[in-house]
């Protein structure tokens, strides 16, 4: 089964998430579909990038799959974790990748989207930061990543909550870049998307690079790095970690202990 959906068309390249039986889960396959549209739109040259999931869909993605997850013992978001694979490409691709979105962005998904150059989202949109609810512990370059979106604040609020915002919330700190009614979502992003594409593609490609690096360019100590770093053991390592996956997959809610 194609988990992604790819065209590229008058130099604009569209990937449709294609796995609604499973609210578009963020699983291995997915994801190596993902990026493979990605370089087959790179060996293509296209100028822009559209990643949406189905029209009319209730949630996006519904961010990591949960059940690829290790039950303990064992970091869940290393380096080479999946996600982090699928956010490196998106940010490294010498194109625009614009996030049109409609229903729920749940978990990693959140980070996806933020991972993209422009969001465009319909004013059922929402987002939920959801690693609190779960026992999970979030890497630090996702932690990056949402700082990057958003206002100190903002992220301590999805974070520690879990709950979710609404497009037009996030629209008004600065997560996003439009809210625009469902049914001229599409037309409105694609009319951007073929503004870009008559813009200068060098051009883009290198302000998009100089964009990126400067944008992580946040001064931090190795021992401050290996501080934070470390306290995702004492996560993965807990009870509760163990206690929010299998609550997880055995549907009920979670009982956390906090240890």
């Amino acid at each position: 089964m194609d988990l992604v959906l790819a065209s590229n068309s008058d130099g604009i390249g569209v990937v449709t998430l294609n796995n609604p039986k499973k609210l578009n889960a963020l699983s291995e396959d997915l994801i190596a579909q993902l990026i493979a549209a990605l370089e087959k739109f790179y060996a293509e040259e296209v100028r822009v990038v559209i990643l949406r999931a189905q029209p009319g869909s209730k949630v996006w993605s519904a961010g990591h799959d949960v059940h690829e997850l290790p039950e303990g013992r064992r970091d869940p978001l290393s380096w080479n974790d999946p996600l982090r694979q699928l956010v490196r490409a998106i940010e490294a691709f010498p194109a625009p990748v614009i996030a049109m979105v409609e229903g729920g962005v749940w978990g990693g998904a959140v980070e996806t989207v933020l991972a993209c150059d422009m969001i465009i989202a319909a004013p059922q949109a929402t987002f939920a930061v959801t690693p609190a609810r779960l026992g999970v512990p979030y890497n630090v370059s996702g932690m990056m990543n949402f700082m990057s979106a958003a206002s100190l604040r903002i992220v301590k609020e999805l974070a520690f909550t879990a709950r979710p915002i609404d497009a037009l919330r996030a629209e008004r700190v600065g997560m996003i870049n439009h809210v625009i009614a469902a049914e001229e979502l599409e037309s409105f992003t694609f009319d951007m998307a073929r503004v870009i594409t008559e813009n200068a593609p060098l051009s883009i490609s290198v302000m998009k690079e100089q964009l990126r690096v400067l944008a992580g360019a946040k001064p931090i100590s190795p021992r401050g790095f290996e501080k934070v770093q470390g306290l995702r053991q004492v996560v993965y390592d807990s009870e509760d970690y163990l206690e929010g996956i299998r609550a997880f997959k055995e549907k009920r809610r979670p009982l956390f202990r906090g240890r």
